[in-house]
């Protein structure tokens, strides 16, 4: 679209800005022409400025506007919705409704971009040996698969940071990798020291040419700062930087872990056996290199005859969302991939007909545009007195069912914190059952044997834990077929 025809850029503002920012922008910019100045008919400049603000003044043009006008020139991105239901039935009681959302980009979107990307190594005591070497020879591979077009930095920590490759093309590789063979065990686990050496390096070619990542490899717990990670994980995503973090091992905080990514929608992930490291890394790095948009958002403005219960990544990794705050953070679109994501909706008492909108208004950065596109793909339920009963689509289904068997691992543990243990045994009794029903065979048998342990030790291994925690999230993920290249 023309800058002359942007009409929000005209006044400043962002497509879902409200009535009152509108006619306050106008004011603003009305206020710096003198008096003589201010007739549309005479001053090309100032009509500009009226023009704009006389369409998104008027809820009706504005309407108009945005669905002929912007939304259709903004961008190539699709929306999907997949629902259980498309009819409800008038009722006194609650009625669950499920959406699978796939976020599409155009077809032809296959151009690699250059990464700016910061290595975040723990080289605390407890990485000594082989958790160590294995991370050393997979960055070793990782260096040389990266392009010279590419900025890599390297950070190694315990309870200090050290950079150990300054940000840098990767135009000579073996200097990097003797630098990173250098890298040696000692001393404690303190991460926010590491995060903000690595976010330090990455500002420093910050682009938006680039896809700006942080990737954090522990195996341990950090002391005494994880607030202070948590919110420089907050602050640097305005910046258009976004974490990633592995586990390695089985004595890291998951949950810590799951809430450093969540505010840019990054992935974290369990390694168990550290030489699998190498294909954690190769994986992540190739769909960065192949983001499309970026820092994609969900409006989180549901009305009011809705609560959402639970919301999920499907694709391009399964990772939880929050929920809380003014918009759902969901991460990037893939170029040749959809980012999909699984929400669990109650629809509340519904004493009459109706029917009700569910607005699910995106915004997303596409590179080079210059600000936030906006789209717009609103789902529409009907609350009948008579309502169809459909099938939902299969996808939809497995996904659901999928998730069913991640959340029931999850309670499993909330019970055995509660001291609830018979409970919780007999959860994963169930959970080791579906699981087998499901066709996966080795989940199920870690499953059976922490039934054993609740029972006689009365918790959960660590090991156990995040296998099936892990393994679980990994069902989901299968549910949508991946690209063929990946």
């Amino acid at each position: 679209m023309s800058q002359e025809f942007d009409y929000y850029a005209v006044l400043g503002l962002s497509p879902d800005a409200s009535t009152e920012e509108i006619r306050e922008a106008f004011a603003v910019l009305r206020s710096a022409f003198p008096a003589e100045q201010r007739d549309p008919a005479t001053n090309t400049e100032f009509r500009r400025i009226f023009n704009a603000y006389e369409v998104l003044n008027d809820p009706a043009r504005r309407a108009t506007y945005d669905s002929l006008v912007l939304e259709t020139s903004s961008t190539a991105l699709s929306v999907d919705v997949k629902a259980s239901r498309k009819e409800v039935e008038v009722s006194e009681n609650s009625q669950m409704l499920y959406l699978l959302v796939n976020i599409l980009p155009p077809q032809q979107s296959s151009q690699q971009r250059p990464l700016n990307l910061s290595l975040v190594i723990d080289r605390s005591t407890s990485m000594k040996g082989n958790r160590l070497n294995c991370v050393k020879t997979a960055v070793e591979l990782l260096v040389e698969q990266l392009n010279p077009d590419d900025t890599l930095s390297i950070i190694s920590f315990s309870d200090r940071a050290e950079v150990v490759v300054d940000a840098t093309l990767v135009t000579r590789k073996m200097p990097i990798v003797s630098r990173v063979r250098s890298i040696q065990a000692s001393g404690g686990t303190e991460i926010y020291q590491g995060l903000y050496a690595g976010v330090k390096e990455l500002r420093k070619a910050n682009s938006d040419e680039c896809v700006n990542q942080l990737i954090l490899l522990t195996d341990g717990h950090t002391y005494g700062d994880a607030d202070q990670c948590l919110d420089l994980a907050k602050q640097v995503t305005q910046e258009g930087i976004g974490f990633s973090a592995f586990g390695i091992g089985s004595e890291w905080n998951d949950q810590f872990l799951d809430a450093l990514v969540t505010p840019s929608g990054g992935q974290s992930g369990y390694i168990e056996d550290p030489s699998e490291i190498i294909n954690y890394l190769q994986k992540r790095i190739k769909g960065l290199g192949a983001v499309y948009a970026q820092n994609i958002r969900l409006k989180n403005n549901f009305p009011s005859s809705l609560t959402v219960r639970f919301g999920f990544k499907v694709q391009p990794f399964a990772q939880p969302l929050s929920l809380i705050g003014e918009e759902i953070e969901l991460g990037d679109v893939q170029s040749r991939s959809p980012l999909s994501f699984l929400l669990e909706i109650n629809v509340n008492p519904q004493p009459a007909e109706t029917r009700i909108t569910i607005p699910l208004t995106f915004t997303a950065v596409i590179p080079n545009q210059g600000r936030d596109i906006t789209i717009k793909s609103p789902y529409t339920l009907y609350v009948l007195v008579e309502a169809a009963q459909t099938l939902p689509p299969d996808d939809l289904t497995e996904a659901v069912r999928a998730l069913n068997m991640y959340r029931m691992n999850e309670k499993v543990w909330e019970e055995v914190e509660a001291g609830r243990l018979d409970v919780a045994a007999t959860r994963m009794q169930h959970l080791s059952t579906r699981l087998l029903e499901a066709g996966q065979p080795e989940l199920a048998q870690h499953a059976a044997v922490e039934v054993e342990r609740i029972s006689q030790a009365g918790t959960m291994s660590l090991a156990g834990r995040k296998t099936l925690k892990y393994g679980t999230r990994a069902l989901i993920n299968q549910i949508i077929p991946q690209d063929e290249d990946e």
